[in-house]
């Protein structure tokens, strides 16, 4: 994020570089149970975003080292597609999605009722098929749909968005100008039953005040990407019911 340009990605009237408002969320898209050969899937579109989460277990723990006598351990791999992003992206993982890996499988951690299955690995595979900026919220909300959809026991379903800053106004959901060019850039995710906040990244620099704000619009975003979640869902369980009646 650098925060150095002259193009102009908020313009007077409070108007986005994609016509959007400043507190507006871009289109959202999801569907649950996309994969058959899949415990639990879901694949979300925010934006120009296009991500695929996949979900099996809870399942023998492999290493076996990495087994806990008490609970199960949740393994989350995030990629990015080599053709995901315009100037063609190096496959295998960077030091970035290994970060993304880690921060994801602990916000799921807070949610999923792993005690019920001590020595065993739930493994969540995040795939990146087109990206836009905000992958790491988006992913996380594919992720916890997938597991919902997995029929893994949880407290509740984990949804996430950033809020941000350019040209000097508080913004939701930013996209790739506004992320490359602005001045900040607040991940948030939450348990949205409690409001508990299970990640929280900043990239960037913002006033307190800035600060607040960007996380109030980033927890108003994240129950209206909830509604959905659970609409999807609820839909991915009326089809099930209906192939097994007929």
């Amino acid at each position: 994020m650098s925060g150095h340009t002259n193009m102009t990605l908020v313009n007077e009237n409070g108007i986005r570089v994609d016509g959007r408002a400043f507190n507006q969320h871009r289109p959202f898209k999801v569907n649950a149970g996309v994969l058959k050969n899949a415990d639990g899937s879901a694949y979300v579109e925010i934006g120009k975003n296009k991500i695929l989460a996949a979900v099996y277990g809870p399942r023998e723990c492999h290493p076996r080292h990495l087994q806990n006598p008490n609970k199960a351990i949740i393994q989350c791999k995030y990629n990015m597609q080599a053709f995901s992003v315009s100037d063609r992206k190096r496959p295998g993982p960077d030091r970035r999605s290994i970060e993304i890996s880690k921060i994801i499988a602990e916000a799921l951690e807070n949610v999923v009722l792993t005690e019920l299955y001590p020595r065993t690995s739930i493994d969540v595979y995040i795939e990146v098929l087109q990206a836009n900026a905000g992958t790491r919220c988006a992913g996380l909300t594919a992720a916890a749909v997938a597991l919902a959809d997995a029929g893994i026991p949880m407290k509740d379903i984990v949804s996430a968005c950033a809020a941000g800053k350019a040209d000097d106004v508080v913004i939701l959901d930013l996209n790739k100008e506004e992320d490359n060019y602005g001045q900040a850039d607040v991940p948030v995710a939450i348990i949205p039953s409690t409001d508990e906040i299970v990640l929280l990244q900043m990239d960037g620099n913002m006033t307190r005040e800035e600060f607040d704000n960007a996380i109030k619009m980033a927890i108003g975003s994240c129950h209206e990407l909830y509604d959905l979640q659970k609409e999807a869902l609820k839909k991915r369980y009326e089809e099930k019911e209906e192939d097994e009646s007929s």
